[in-house]
Formats: structure tokens, sequence, C-alpha cells
């Protein structure tokens, strides 16, 4: 690709990065350029955040019908699973499974509570309410 050719095309990511490019310049030199984006990519990207807005929203509406705990929410929100969970928190993988069940998170102590609010970045009020902005 011509160093002239590099998509500069906007996507959802162009005010937060780059992408590096290789690319030849006039003298048949390999040299390296930034992109700020490719407009079949950032449409792929656009729709995979729509999948997981999708998602967010179906667990969302999982725990408001008590089939789920917020823990689930969260890990959808913060686009986390339960090893990562568990890394952050120190429990358990099973421990953060059975703390998914509403009847379980209800019980969960204020130091469990606080542990898993640390994890989400968010306060217990929060957590428990799903009251917290996205990002």
């Amino acid at each position: 690709m011509k160093k002239e050719d590099i998509p500069q095309d906007k996507s959802a990511l162009d005010k937060f990065t780059k992408e590096l490019c290789y690319a030849v310049d006039s003298s048949g030199n390999y040299v390296t350029e930034l992109s700020r984006g490719w407009e079949v990519k950032a449409t792929a990207l656009d729709v995979a955040w729509q999948d997981i807005d999708k998602r967010i929203s179906d667990v969302k509406q999982k725990v408001l019908n008590k089939e789920a705990s917020p823990l689930l929410y969260f890990l959808e929100l913060r686009l986390m699973d339960l090893i990562i969970l568990s890394a952050y928190s120190g429990f358990w993988q099973w421990q953060i499974k059975r703390h998914m069940r509403p009847e379980v998170f209800e019980k969960l102590s204020t130091k469990k509570l606080e542990k898993y609010a640390k994890a989400f970045n968010v306060s217990v009020d929060e957590l428990k309410t799903m009251k917290v902005n996205a990002i």
C-alpha cells in the first residue's frame, strides 16, 4: 500500500487511538504511518458494540426478573469473565457463581459486597441497584 492510500476513515475509536500501518513512500521504502481507521473495520466494531449493548440489556432484564444477581450484569457491563472477577475480588470462581444467584447475593455481607464493588469500580449502592454509567 502506498503511503497516501492509507485509510483515514472516521471510527468510534478515532478520538482515542490510531493504528500503525506499514506503507511504501514515494522512494519505494517501507515507512510507518498512522491511520485514523478503515470504514469496514469501523462497521465491524460498531456491530460488535451493538451486540455487547444487547447482551447487557438482556442481562439487566434477567436481574430485574430475579433470575440472576447484579454480579452478572456487571460482568457483562465491564466485559469481564469469572477468571478476571476472581482475580480482582479474591473470591473463588465457584463462589462467584453461587453469588450470582439472587437469593444468595441478597444475603452477602457488606465486606463481600465491598470487594465486588471495588472490582467493578462502583459503590456498593450502585452494585445493588445497577444505577451506574456504562463506562
